[in-house]
């Protein structure tokens, strides 16, 4: 189809007071031979958006770039329909508020920036979605109150739900615990857990099918079209879903690693879990003689907060204590509770429940490190140092509890865990693998090397592994600033203490969210689209298979799984698994791989499009590639500031920086740019890229591209990486400048004009 395009450019919002519009128009109807180019006072008015319709009917015009604000700004307005490409060519943020208003390089920068989006819509085309068969049906996994909450949500907003547990009946942990913390004001008293009316509702439910005594014995395929097979007895039922939520739970650290808090020493030593289970029995009386309890002493973060076992906090536990301290004044009025923390964490409403326990004068709470754990006669004797009392002290209790901490079931197996008392750990892990299918994946497909051994709970037909990818103490891995459910496999979310250590109230409000993302992810995967975080995008990658090298780079640095592999190392695409963020595009050596409107060739050309003044004019020019996640934000926020930065710079913004190909800059610098920057997310540990890896993947990169200019006899310095959150706009002109400064000190590309 023939490329129709017409270009709309605001005299508004001060562009017209501080650039040369008329000068625009010349650039883009003589340099580029564009028939259709329009100005207005307001783009954004109902008059101006009628005109662009007008002229798309009358000219037969399906490309429309609109030289105003940003994209972020009125993201809506200007949507033509799904045939008519639109570009945002920002010339207000970047351009007339960045810059000193009638200067001849802010007037070059903003007509850079109309040329880049002509060549933008030139190369692009209409992203056709990929419609296919799908299911709507969605699969939870997991039959405790996360999980029947999630199943519930979804059943009740007319989706089929398959409800998977391991166990011959529905609850969970709910079915084992007396009372739970309180939900309603004044959180004072403890209520029933409430998985009865649940249980119910979800086994009387005509969308809900549960599935008892099962585990997933395997779940391949992709969004939209998981073929799942259970395994229960000897019975394999299988059905398609388009979604799932992974709702297992948790399970408690196992007590046996607390000896040094006295485990093992005495049957009066118990941990929470087992405390709960007596106090569930009506039967709260001391192990070892099953005498009445005069007192009762209990530890806190038993293995949470701490480094030799779990290092982060466990979230509920001093509740836990709270709570189980209850339990023994109730039935024991007389009984003294002595409670030894690090520091007690009750958040949000529940402070309200522990200054309730503060109130009770036969409760002594202090703050102190734990010494020495002994028997001393028939009590269990705790030193404890650091008191707040300013000396140290001996506690003697009938019985101690230790408050041991949650671990994930998504677990990697060397993490110790008790499952519950009955069950030996081991056992537990033997039967998990024994449900799981020894040739999970497809025939012809290969699972990587490194892939994650996972928990098994799902057994994904993933080259990347069975389960769900793990942060580094086996929750699920999600870009937890932004979407806390979502995790690294397309359409699978995560919710419960599976993803983070929480109570039922939490635990609820994860459920409804997890179920909400699954139903968006069925009806968008229908209709072809992307989910989180390039929601609704119609593009998918390309592959011109011929020119492959069976390198494997595009396979292994997918964030998402969504290639595999056959056994020569050919990548098998999986388009509903795909989030759209072009890291295969950045990382395949080749070039083979593009999106209909992002592509290699594309960019490219935009970088070739720049003009270039040579290195008499004493201009430079440097080029920034800028995640649209934060940077670009960023970059918006310091324009609308008015904050300003050298007009030598020039933006081009980057699906992700992980879909940044070195060719670019090889492109850029043979162009005569005299230095690029690439400024994404921050990486590591406390990750904030939206595609998980884009930001270390860039940086590897790189490492590559250094080594390439020094090879060239080029200053490495020439190239820089910088990562920036989206709330440190503030320091973007500085970037900009000192980076300027240095490409000026080290002086100009010398390949420029070449």
């Amino acid at each position: 189809m023939e490329t129709k395009l017409g270009v709309y450019i605001c005299k508004g919002c001060d562009i017209a007071s501080s650039v040369d519009v008329d000068k625009l128009v010349e650039v883009v109807t003589g340099e580029h031979k564009v028939p259709v180019c329009k100005t207005h006072d307001a783009l954004c008015s109902a008059e101006a958006v009628d005109i662009i319709r007008k002229d798309i009917e009358s000219e037969g015009l399906n490309r429309v770039i609109v030289a105003a604000c940003s994209q972020r700004v009125f993201p809506e307005l200007f949507n033509f329909g799904s045939d008519i490409l639109t570009d945002r060519a920002n010339i207000r943020e970047y351009g007339a508020w960045a810059h000193e208003p009638n200067d001849e390089d802010t007037q070059m920068l903003v007509e850079d920036y109309v040329k880049m989006s002509i060549i933008k819509m030139q190369t692009s085309e209409p992203a056709v979605p990929l419609i296919e068969e799908t299911s709507k049906e969605i699969l939870v996994i997991g039959g405790g109150m996360t999980g029947m909450t999630a199943a519930r949500a979804a059943a009740d907003a007319g989706y089929r739900v398959h409800l998977v547990e391991k166990e011959a009946e529905l609850g969970g942990w709910a079915r084992k615990f007396k009372a739970v913390f309180p939900k309603t004001p004044p959180y004072e008293s403890l209520q029933d857990p409430g998985h009865a009316d649940l249980i119910k509702a979800v086994e009387t439910h005509d969308n809900i099918v549960v599935h008892t005594n099962s585990r997933i014995k395997s779940a391949k395929g992709a969004p939209g079209k998981f073929d799942v097979v259970l395994k229960n007895g000897s019975e394999a039922p299988s059905f398609k879903v388009g979604a799932m939520v992974v709702a297992t739970g948790w399970k408690p650290y196992e007590g046996k690693n607390l000896g040094h808090l006295g485990f093992g020493i005495s049957p009066n030593v118990i941990t929470n879990v087992k405390m709960e289970e007596l106090a569930a029995s009506g039967e709260i009386i001391r192990p070892s003689d099953n005498k009445p309890i005069e007192s009762i002493a209990f530890i806190q973060c038993a293995g949470s907060r701490d480094q030799d076992h779990l290092p982060y906090c466990s979230s509920v536990c001093c509740r836990v204590s709270l709570k189980q301290a209850m339990y023994v004044r109730e039935k024991y009025p007389n009984a003294k509770i002595y409670v030894i923390y690090k520091d007690i964490r009750s958040p949000q409403q529940f402070e309200l429940f522990y200054q309730k326990a503060q109130t009770d004068d036969g409760m002594f709470l202090t703050k102190g490190e734990v010494g020495e754990v002994r028997v001393d006669g028939d009590k269990i004797a705790v030193d404890v140092s650091e008191t707040l009392l300013g000396e140290d002290i001996t506690v003697k209790a009938d019985m101690l509890v230790l408050a041991t901490g949650m671990v994930t079931t998504n677990k990697p197996d060397d993490i110790p865990v008790a499952a519950d008392a009955s069950v030996d750990p081991a056992a537990e892990i033997a039967a998990v693998k024994e449900a799981a299918d020894e040739s999970t994946l497809e025939d012809g497909k290969k699972a990587a090397a490194s892939a994650e051994k996972g928990a098994h709970l799902i057994n994904l037909g993933y080259r990347q592994g069975t389960d769900l990818p793990t942060l580094k103490y086996g929750f699920p891995d999600s870009h937890f600033i932004c979407f806390p459910y979502e995790t690294r496999r397309t359409a699978i979310y995560a919710a419960g203490p599976v993803r983070s250590p929480m109570d039922f109230a939490s635990s609820t409000s994860d459920a409804y969210g997890a179920a909400l993302k699954a139903i968006q992810a069925v009806e968008s995967i229908a209709q072809g689209r992307a989910v989180h975080p390039r929601a609704g995008d119609l593009s998918y990658p390309d592959f011109f298979m011929t020119k492959c090298t069976q390198c494997k780079r595009c396979t292994e640095e997918c964030p998402f799984g969504a290639l595999d592999e056959d056994a020569k190392g050919t990548p098998l695409p999986n388009p509903t698994r795909c989030r759209r963020c072009g890291v295969c595009l950045g990382a395949c050596p080749e070039r083979i791989i593009s999106f209909k409107n992002y592509s290699v060739n594309m960019v490219s050309k935009m970088i070739k499009s720049i003009s270039m003044p040579d290195e008499f004019d004493e201009k430079p020019r440097i080029l920034a590639f800028v995640c649209e996640n934060d940077a670009l934000p960023s970059v918006d926020m310091a324009g609308i500031k008015r904050m300003k930065y050298s007009p030598f710079v020039r933006i081009i913004p980057l699906r992700c920086l992980g879909s940044m190909n070195a060719v670019w800059v090889s492109d850029a610098l043979a162009s005569g740019f005299d230095g690029v920057i690439l400024i994404g997310c921050k990486r590591g540990d406390d990750y904030q890229c939206h595609f998980i890896r884009g930001s270390e993947l860039a940086n590897y990169r790189m490492d590559n591209v250094r080594e390439k200019l020094t090879q060239l006899v080029l200053e490495e310095e020439r190239v820089q990486i910088v990562e920036l959150a989206i709330n440190e706009y503030q320091k973007l002109p500085k970037i900009f400048d000192d980076f300027v400064a240095q490409i000026e000190e080290m002086g100009y590309n010398p390949y420029k004009g070449m």
